[in-house]
């Protein structure tokens, strides 16, 4: 297996020329350039990539960049893969805006890129391979709005201001409350995916509201558990409270077990993987996918490799599947 982590876009270019033509024997050059590495789903997204049977041959060498939640750092990271003449890159933007000035420098150069898990603002990607946020968003605000009967007052806790999954999510939360007229959002305030900011926000609220929050919807799952934390340093019972997450990692799929919230599980594992395998194809034509994700989501055909859109299902967490989800992450 040929894979390099790099954390910064300040790597020394390795002059192999842009542009350059891919030869059939040589290690395809496949950069993933993930928004930011902090947090549990986007490390399970990248390290998944480093499991592609394409990448465990050494047919791919792989090289994971952390964007750091920053646009800027992500599109410095894609001009050092200009320079070093990556021959693709998979990209899981921070700014559904701002990434497409970098998909357009790569594309001028004349390297495909493939979006994964969230979404950029570019028609210019060969494709994209994720899941459909406003479905999750919707499916999360339901489930906290059907454990509260439709009434009462909610906070939502959003993701990253400008991302996708902040966009489309909000969308979906929309939605379902929608369907419940009398339910009012006390507070709706970033989280910024951050666990520790979400527990700092929920402290503060249930300062100004307390009692009167009955439901928590958090746009992921890090930021429901800050929720939870908030609650319980308040010393009040978290079973008083609907709250519901999005991506199914592993604290969270504990913490419904336990009867604390509910969660939509994210497959970042198909999405890294369909994304290598469509990514390669851009590259070598007549290759054929070795990812397994295409058996295992029939619902989502290969199609040859040339779809614009792969929908990876979601799998809402249930105490039926919870404990072989948890059995999946040891």
């Amino acid at each position: 297996m040929t894979t390099k982590m790099m954390m910064t876009a300040s790597a020394l270019a390795l002059g192999l020329g842009v542009g350059a033509v891919q030869a059939q024997d040589d290690p395809i050059k496949i950069g993933m350039a993930a928004y930011g590495l902090n947090a549990e789903f986007m490390q399970l997204w990248s390290a998944a990539g480093e499991t592609h049977p394409a990448v465990q041959s050494g047919m791919v060498e792989l090289t994971i960049f952390d964007g750091r939640y920053d646009a800027l750092v992500q599109q410095d990271q894609f001009e050092t893969m200009i320079t070093q003449g990556f021959d693709a890159i998979v990209f899981a933007p921070m700014d559904v805006e701002a990434g497409a000035t970098a998909v357009q420098l790569a594309v001028d150069a004349g390297i495909p890129v493939v979006g994964s898990n969230a979404r950029v603002n570019s028609d210019l990607l060969t494709a994209y391979v994720g899941s459909n946020d406003v479905e999750a968003g919707y499916l999360e605000a339901k489930a906290v709005l059907d454990k509260m009967g439709c009434t009462g007052d909610v906070v939502i806790i959003e993701g990253p201001i400008g991302q996708s999954g902040e966009i489309q999510r909000g969308e979906g939360n929309e939605q379902a409350l929608a369907e419940c007229p009398d339910v009012s959002i006390l507070e709706r305030q970033t989280g910024n995916w951050s666990r520790a900011e979400a527990q700092a926000l929920m402290e503060n609220w249930l300062t100004s509201h307390g009692e009167n929050i009955k439901g928590v919807i958090a746009q992921n799952d890090e930021m429901a558990l800050g929720a939870i934390e908030a609650i319980k340093a308040a010393g009040m019972d978290v079973s008083d409270f609907a709250i519901a997450g999005v991506d199914g990692v592993t604290d969270a799929l504990n913490a419904v077990k336990s009867g604390e919230m509910d969660s939509i599980l994210q497959d970042g594992e198909a999405q890294a993987l369909g994304s290598i395998d469509v990514a390669i194809k851009a590259v070598r034509p007549d290759y054929e996918p070795m990812a397994d994700i295409w058996e295992q989501y029939p619902e989502m055909p290969w199609n040859d490799g040339a779809s614009k859109e792969y929908n990876v299902p979601w799998t809402p967490v249930t105490a039926d599947n919870v404990d072989d989800l948890l059995a999946g992450r040891q």
